[in-house]
């Protein structure tokens, strides 16, 4: 039991070391892992409670990088876009919008890699654009950490503002579902002491990323992040094949 609690740990620390680096896709890693270890419930909440704590992390170390117009411009718009999704989830088929999805970022990921100048022109309508479909996108399929970065790499911000700006707007979706998976009886008392954990891991892993990506220049690193969404697309298109 003792080994298997500490692979579950392990896993999440990889996953949080990850996640900072590329700026998303901490969950995404950590919850087909967690599932090897705990039941698809308890998975839920506990990638949850961990990703909050990895991006409350990340605003920490990434604090410098906060910049409030992308938050609002973005963020704002993507938050109130995600309730609209919400409401069409089940008319429209997912596996059909993963497909899409999964095709429209590599190929974004791969024009981006092909053309390293091409970016979005960074003004208030194409961040106020980018937000609202990345909201609604992310309601329809359950996840929108890849296309999140695939639009914000596209303005080419800054490494440390586009971590901080991911980790902002992801916190704002964290806190709204968290409490949803709480009252449904997703957490149960036998994992409470789990919680302080993964919050120490979520720190460990966030300074760690955070020492990585100060070390790699913007160009390198952007071109990382790009790899990491193709990598993520092509499950996408997996995934809804195999549905």
């Amino acid at each position: 039991m003792l080994a298997e609690e500490i692979l579950f740990f392990v896993s999440a620390l990889i996953a949080e070391i990850i996640g900072t680096m590329a700026g998303f896709g901490s969950s995404t890693i950590f919850l087909p892992l967690a599932l090897l270890f705990v039941d698809f419930k308890t998975a839920i909440i506990l990638v949850a409670i961990f990703h909050l704590f990895g991006n409350l992390s990340r605003i920490i170390f990434f604090r410098e990088g906060f910049d409030k117009r992308i938050i609002l411009q973005f963020g704002v718009p993507s938050v109130l876009l995600s309730l609209l999704g919400a409401f069409l989830i089940g008319v429209l088929p997912q596996p059909l919008l993963k497909l899409i999805l999964g095709i429209f970022l590599i190929v974004t990921s791969v024009s981006f890699l092909a053309k390293p100048g091409l970016k979005f022109p960074a003004h208030t309508a194409t961040f106020v654009a980018g937000g609202s479909i990345t909201g609604f996108i992310t309601a329809l399929v359950g996840t929108g950490g890849a296309l999140r970065a695939t639009l914000l790499q596209g303005f080419n911000i800054e490494k440390v503002k586009y971590v901080a700006t991911t980790a902002t707007i992801a916190l704002a979706t964290d806190v709204t579902r968290i409490p949803v998976y709480i009252s449904q009886g997703f957490l149960t008392e036998q994992y409470l002491l789990h919680l302080p954990i993964l919050f120490g891991i979520a720190l460990a892993g966030s300074f760690t990323g955070r020492n990585i990506v100060r070390r790699i220049d913007q160009k390198k690193f952007r071109m990382m992040v790009l790899v990491v969404i193709i990598l993520v697309s092509i499950n996408f298109i997996i995934d809804s094949l195999l549905s």
